[in-house]
């Protein structure tokens, strides 16, 4: 997908200094020349100094790029480098990238002989007339449907102006950081008319029986009773699922009939396939039968996930201990991931496993929040907190005591934590990873000194 190799472009003879052609974006119309400030360099004014400040954007959900085609032109290595790594986000994915170095000059070369993708990204250090006069000549050579976004240095709001006024669709100041350049693609091609989508958190156990299931349906409830925001728990362990059950819900459509034909799957028939569990919690329920093999591609999964997500705020998604194609792309998906372990070496080993896959597929989100359940089960060996979080590389964002009385209880009634016993030590917890994943809440971030667990996991 991406040119991995920064690919050297020839650098032709300047053209003749002609006015700026319609050939920027379509999209933009030429705007009127606003009156030059007072004092225009480096004096700033509202969002766009914010903008030439570089947003962080942490915690923003930016929608998908569509399928289009990205060349980028830089002339500093750090920036090809900022540019690899954009073009592997997970939300590029269907964006068909290329970096070259050379910048702007190289860009001019290689569209006179050859024709513009959907987005030329430019970076120039050149400031003021010279910027000016290489991107006239390069809007002689653009396809009128191209836009056209430049990296500079200069922190110029009647450049600024300027740039906006000949149609470039995006000016950004340099250094800049990866989440700042996806988050500007992306602005680029949103639809005022797209459907609303909400976070998308995925939680899986490290493995079988570490009450992962369970921390996804108290999580959908914290968040839809503690945040007061409304939220879908979509239980994906078609054979198996006990959400219905946890819940104390018997529908008679789920997610499994979703999945059969999700292009058939709009808002009103994902409102009839959902349970109402409380006025902001729907439960899209597993089938929890062994009448089929469930053999649904991973297209079927993503489709019908992100029109769940359409649905909203927050969508839990309840992930099989399993290891599928479907599994593995709605982790590298999901705006938040979740990794269930409890404190013994096989969970350890597992949950270390996941934590690397994510984070290396992932590399502009946030880390898997890390959950440690069943800790202190009695008369069982266990590998402490510190040494946990030391050997995968995470602090837990949540540890949970061993409570067989409490979440026995729950389950027998088909209620959740919260609701049996509000004061627990349990519901706190969980209402605590609601706000961290909520944004309502800042995670501690306590230092852990090395182990002799961190040696043994150490990779060569």
């Amino acid at each position: 997908m991406i040119a991995a190799s920064i690919q050297p472009e020839p650098v032709e003879p300047e053209a003749a200094n002609v006015g700026v052609a319609e050939a920027f974006s379509a999209a933009v119309p030429e705007r009127p020349s606003d009156p030059p400030p007072a004092n225009p360099v480096g004096e700033m004014h509202g969002d766009i100094a914010t903008q030439f400040a570089g947003q962080a954007f942490e915690g923003q959900s930016f929608g998908g790029v569509p399928r289009i085609s990205i060349h980028m032109f830089c002339e500093l290595g750090e920036t090809a480098a900022l540019g690899e790594t954009a073009l592997r986000d997970r939300r590029l994915a269907r964006a068909a990238g290329a970096i070259f170095s050379g910048g702007l000059p190289a860009a001019l070369g290689r569209y006179r002989t050859q024709p513009t993708p959907s987005l030329v990204i430019v970076e120039s250090l050149e400031t003021g007339a010279n910027l000016l006069s290489d991107l006239d000549r390069l809007a002689e050579v653009c396809d009128a449907s191209t836009k056209v976004m430049v990296i500079g240095r200069a922190n110029d709001i009647a450049l600024y102006r300027e740039l906006m006024r000949r149609g470039v669709s995006e000016y950004l100041v340099g250094p800049l950081e990866a989440l700042q350049l996806i988050g500007a693609v992306s602005g680029l091609y949103e639809d005022p008319s797209a459907p609303f989508a909400g976070r998308s958190v995925a939680v899986i156990g490290a493995k079988g029986g570490v009450g992962a299931s369970v921390i996804a349906h108290n999580l959908a409830y914290a968040l839809s009773e503690k945040l007061e925001a409304n939220t879908i728990l979509v239980d994906l362990d078609l054979p198996f699922g006990a959400a219905g059950l946890n819940f104390n819900q018997d529908p008679l459509q789920g997610v499994a009939n979703a999945l059969v034909q999700p292009d058939r799957l709009d808002p009103v028939l994902l409102e009839r396939m959902m349970a109402r569990c409380s006025d902001r919690l729907s439960l899209f329920a597993a089938p929890a039968t062994l009448d089929d093999d469930y053999e649904i591609g991973a297209a079927a999964y993503a489709e019908v996930t992100q029109k769940i997500k359409g649905a909203a705020p927050f969508v839990v998604l309840d992930l099989p201990h399993l290891w599928s194609a479907w599994v593995r792309h709605t982790l590298l998906t999901a705006d938040e991931a979740v990794v269930v372990a409890t404190p013994d070496l096989a969970s350890l080993r597992n949950a270390k496993n996941l934590i690397e896959l994510m984070t290396q597929g992932r590399p502009n989100d946030d880390p898997p929040r890390l959950v440690l359940n069943q800790v202190g089960l009695p008369g069982r060996p266990e590998i402490s907190v510190k040494d946990f979080a030391e050997a995968v590389g995470v602090q837990p964002a949540l540890v949970l005591p061993f409570d067989a009385k409490l979440f026995g209880q729950a389950a027998n009634n088909g209620q959740m934590i919260e609701e049996v016993n509000a004061k627990a030590k349990t519901a706190e917890g969980i209402n605590h990873l609601a706000r961290l994943i909520g944004r309502r809440e800042t995670a501690p971030s306590p230092e852990a000194k090395p182990s002799a667990l961190a040696a043994l996991f150490k990779r060569k």
